[in-house]
């Protein structure tokens, strides 16, 4: 009979978590679906499940049925301490008999009586996402079928979760990045500017941006970037780091020096971050440019009259590492009618393609036009019909005399 019960419980279990009803609910309505459904079918207690929160070091209860104060009191056990976290840290079934201070830290499992516990780990893509465990206040050996079983459970918790969190990063990123994006680009007498950004296909937002503003003295700052990364922790960076170039630009007239300030600051407090950015102040009154670069590309310059060509200017290393070394400044004039490009590597950038000839295919392109007719032919010539993979940041600035 217990082989027979086993085997009912695979099959059973096997058709709840296979039920294509359930990819209609939103996650909070399938976990407390799929949890009570496992009371019944394990005939326990109780039924909860635990994530790995943001620092990746304690689980948090997420959902529950049976033990309902430990997602109301937002219990939290360390990953590697008692009996979820040993789940967490080993990555493999635990079954526990003896449900004491000494076997689990958090005491509502004392408390509700339970004497068995069984726990899983929930993993997608050897990423771990959480625990579901199972308890009841009966003695009892779960058998490995039954561990098996809820083997299948937590799998299709992981996936559920991890999809709801990979949906609600992307859209976390993108409504990130566009409050970041410039909702209107300064204007200045005898100066056009018309900029894009495209999300990549593949990897949806990243860390690219843009940035134009005003600064005191007739002067206009450009920024374009990217931050090492795709999805909400880029766009994160890639918002500080934009919030704090704003900063620093105000309290200091050297590009370089403001990329300087800013590898300071991204080196202390932004850790394992890398970014390339190039910074530029634009002189309305004198007609000149200024430009220091942190491991970018170079803009191409388009003066009427001549072929474009990539800027001559030193490019220093990226933001993030805090060498020490100093960046330099170009600066150079901007006769009437020449056209600047600033663009980030997903604009020239194509999988088995030497990025050489990409570069080169810009710069045949940009002609000293009108700054938007000039994004325009860009982004015809360089994207297409076909979706960038990367995402693409591009800033075109004209001197129109």
């Amino acid at each position: 009979m217990g082989e027979d019960r086993s085997s009912s419980i695979r099959l059973r279990v096997l058709d709840v978590v296979t039920d294509g009803a359930l990819r209609e609910l939103d996650l909070d309505k399938l976990l407390e679906v799929l949890l009570e459904r496992v009371r019944e079918l394990f005939a326990v207690d109780t039924a909860t499940v635990l994530l790995v929160d943001r620092s990746g070091g304690q689980l948090v209860a997420r959902a529950t049925s049976g033990l309902e104060e430990e997602v109301f009191q937002g219990v939290r056990v360390p990953v590697g301490k008692g009996f979820a976290g040993r789940v967490a840290q080993l990555r493999e079934p635990v079954q526990i008999e003896r449900v004491d201070e000494s076997t689990v830290v958090n005491p509502l499992l004392r408390e509700h009586g339970l004497r068995v516990l069984l726990g899983l780990p929930m993993i997608v893509e050897d990423v771990l996402i959480g625990v579901v465990h199972v308890g009841s206040t009966t003695s009892r050996r779960f058998t490995d079928e039954e561990i098996e079983a809820l083997r299948l459970v937590a799998d299709r918790l992981a996936v559920a979760v991890y999809a709801d969190r990979m949906r609600a990063e992307r859209a976390a990123a993108s409504l990130l990045q566009e409050s970041l994006l410039p909702t209107r680009l300064p204007s200045a007498e005898g100066w056009e500017l018309a900029a894009r950004y495209v999300a990549g296909a593949e990897i949806g937002v990243g860390g690219d941006w843009y940035d134009v503003f005003s600064l005191p003295g007739e002067r206009i700052g450009v920024v374009i970037g990217d931050v090492v990364g795709s999805g909400l922790k880029a766009a994160v960076v890639m918002g500080r780091l934009r919030s704090a170039l704003r900063a620093y630009a105000l309290d200091h007239s050297d590009p370089a020096e403001v990329l300087d300030k800013l590898d300071r600051k991204a080196g202390h407090f932004e850790t394992d971050t890398m970014a390339t950015v190039a910074y530029a102040i634009i002189d309305t009154a004198t007609h000149r440019m200024s430009l220091a670069v942190a491991g970018h590309l170079p803009p191409v310059v388009a003066v009427p009259g001549g072929e474009a060509r990539f800027a001559a200017v030193h490019v220093g290393p990226p933001i993030g590492f805090d060498l020490g070394i100093a960046r330099r400044t170009t600066a150079f004039d901007v006769p009437p009618g020449t056209l600047i490009v600033l663009y980030t590597d997903g604009l020239v950038e194509r999988r088995g393609e030497d990025l050489d000839v990409g570069l080169e295919r810009l710069r045949e392109v940009v002609a000293p036009t009108e700054p938007e007719a000039a994004c325009i032919r860009i982004m015809a010539t360089m994207v297409g019909d076909q979706p960038a993979t990367d995402d693409i940041a591009l800033v075109a600035i004209r001197h129109s005399g």
